[in-house]
This record gives structure tokens, sequence and C-alpha cells, in this order.
């Protein structure tokens, strides 16, 4: 999971935590609540966050010995399509998430890998890269619409619940064809 830092965090956008009036001695925490809009691309191929929706952030600041551990959830709506009849999908999704974020001078950021870990810059906390993680590792590969959904006739593209029961596209051998003749007499 990395951790790309951009050259510099505007602390005045919505995903980035700043954390100057949360004290630098373990144990003592702070909550944050609230909206943000979701950043793009936020989802896999057939599901995801439209981007801009409401992401509603409930979390838990704690200061530690290297640095501030972020827990809480994010809650947002998902949209989509079904990827057996193409019907859309509409939910909402709650994501835990929890993330260390190590201070720039601490033992931690000597000693790990850059991806290994999130890291502060000065105060600041950069939320997108783990939220972008928990989402769309939440979101299922292949969403349906329910979990009985019988898709699309392969042969005229109709979703089979618009179809009557006995709806077919057998293609009668025309060497056969005097034969199922017999068969419809019988019936």
């Amino acid at each position: 999971m990395p951790k790309h830092l951009p050259s510099h965090l505007n602390p005045r956008s919505p995903l980035v935590l700043d954390t100057r009036e949360l004290p630098r001695r373990p144990g003592v925490l702070r909550t944050v609540a609230r909206t943000a809009p979701a950043p793009a691309d936020l989802g896999l191929e057939l599901i995801g966050v439209p981007e801009g929706a409401d992401l509603s952030l409930d979390l838990r600041l704690e200061s530690v010995s290297e640095g501030v551990l972020v827990s809480g959830t994010v809650t947002g709506p998902i949209a989509g399509e079904c990827g057996r009849c193409l019907r859309p999908i509409t939910d909402s999704l709650v994501v835990p998430i929890q993330e260390l974020y190590a201070y720039e001078d601490s033992t931690t950021v000597e000693t790990t890998e850059e991806d290994e870990v999130g890291r502060m810059q000065g105060d600041l906390i950069d939320l997108e890269p783990v939220l972008r993680d928990a989402v769309v590792l939440a979101l299922p590969t292949n969403p349906v619409c329910r979990e009985d959904c019988p898709g699309l006739c392969p042969e005229c593209g109709v979703q089979w619940d618009e179809l009557p029961a006995d709806h077919s596209h057998q293609q009668v051998d025309p060497r056969w064809a005097g034969l199922s003749q017999l068969t419809r007499q019988e019936e």
C-alpha cells in the first residue's frame, strides 16, 4: 500500500488532518467527525463511490510514542451496475480504517520502508491513501443487484427476469426439422 506523499499538503483539504492540537504524549486522544467529498476514481470498474459524494468520517486520533494512530469508520454511498444484468446498484458502505502515521523524526520512520507505515508531514496527516485502500478493498469485485440475479440471456441480451419461463433460442438443425414437427403433434 504505497503512501506517496505530495510535496506539500493543504491543511484546508477535507482529507488532511491537522494534529497541532494533539499533544505528542502517548495516550492522549482526540475525536474528529467531519464530512468530506469523495476523491475521483474511488472504486472499481463496476462499482465505486461517486466523485464528490459525501463521506462521513468518524475518527479517533491517538497520540502514541512513534506517531499518531488514526482509527475509525468511513461511511458513504456507492453506485455502480450489476455484473450479471447491468441494472444500476446504489447502496451505502461503512468501512473501518486504522493507520499509524509516524512522526517525521521517529525511530519508525528510520527503521521502516516508506510504504510500510503512513508518514506525517509536520503536523499534517493525509487520509486519502488509507481511505482509498480501505474503501476499494471493501467493494465487491463482482457486484450484483441481488444474490439470485439470473443475469441476461446470452442470445438476445434481455434480462432473464423479463422473459417468459419457456424462453429459448434453440436452433433446429434443418436435417431434423421433420422430427421436431412430430414432437409438436404429440403435445
